[in-house]
């Protein structure tokens, strides 16, 4: 397939942000690429696709050159596949958010929970002592999930706040695993629980996306679609499109 896609984020102190947008989309359009990229003081955060040299020099760009000085040599980023551009156009966001959940107040670059490799998720969700949470919105969910994880029936992320409020409690839910499709929902929700005192809080490093990457379909605890944010709809093990999965879906 020739298009290369890439859903990146990093948690990390862009004070500046608002002055790096017309030089990351001048970058970004220079190199042909397409798709959504947020920036807000706590971060970076996006989907893009392009060419695969194109798309490699940008995630180089980011990591090494000196738009963004070294900041973003951690940057979290997974490559998928697709038939053809998912993306019609480039648009490139200052916010007030990378996700929008409760202002800025939850700050992931300060503490997050544990995270946990795709090779160890299900030894995690199998234990009967740890609640599983789908961070995802009930659209998402519907698509596909883990077996045996509890839906907060959102509509948006920052609805979580109100189900953990109606639904959680520190003293009983000691051991919770969250996930999401490719990490940024449930890094900054097992922040928001860690700050509300949830002792032990886990989360899947890299999301479903990761997960759906490096665990074999035979051992896989996920069943059907992962929601993607594009025209591809929906992904499957190996991240392989899998858009019937999501018949009837649109994107929102």
């Amino acid at each position: 397939m020739p298009i290369k896609v890439a859903a990146l984020y990093r948690f990390v102190p862009l004070p500046d942000h608002a002055a790096l947008r017309p030089q990351l989309f001048a970058l970004c359009e220079s190199l042909g690429i397409k798709g959504t990229l947020l920036l807000a003081p706590e971060g970076i955060n996006g989907t893009v696709a392009g060419e695969a040299e194109a798309v490699g020099r940008l995630i180089t760009a980011l990591r090494e050159g000196p738009l963004f000085s070294g900041r973003l040599a951690d940057l979290d980023v997974k490559l998928s596949a697709a038939s053809a551009m998912p993306f019609k156009r480039l648009k490139v966001k200052a916010k007030r958010e990378i996700v929008a959940f409760d202002g800025g107040k939850t700050d992931p670059a300060r503490r997050v929970g544990t995270y946990v490799a795709p090779g160890d998720w299900n030894a995690l969700i199998d234990d009967p002592d740890v609640l599983v949470i789908d961070t995802r919105n009930a659209f998402e969910v519907a698509i596909g999930t883990f077996e045996g994880a509890a839906d907060p029936a959102t509509t948006t992320f920052g609805e979580f706040r109100d189900y953990v409020a109606g639904n959680l409690d520190p003293a009983r839910h000691r051991r919770i695993a969250m996930f999401c499709t490719g990490g940024i929902r449930c890094e900054k929700a097992s922040a928001y629980l860690l700050d509300k005192g949830f002792p032990e809080v886990f989360h899947l490093k890299g999301g479903i996306l990761n997960y759906l990457e490096r665990v074999p379909a035979a051992e896989s605890r996920w069943r059907g679609g992962c929601f993607v944010f594009d025209e591809r709809v929906a992904l499957g093990h190996g991240l392989v499109e899998v858009a019937e999965t999501a018949k009837g879906i649109r994107l929102p």
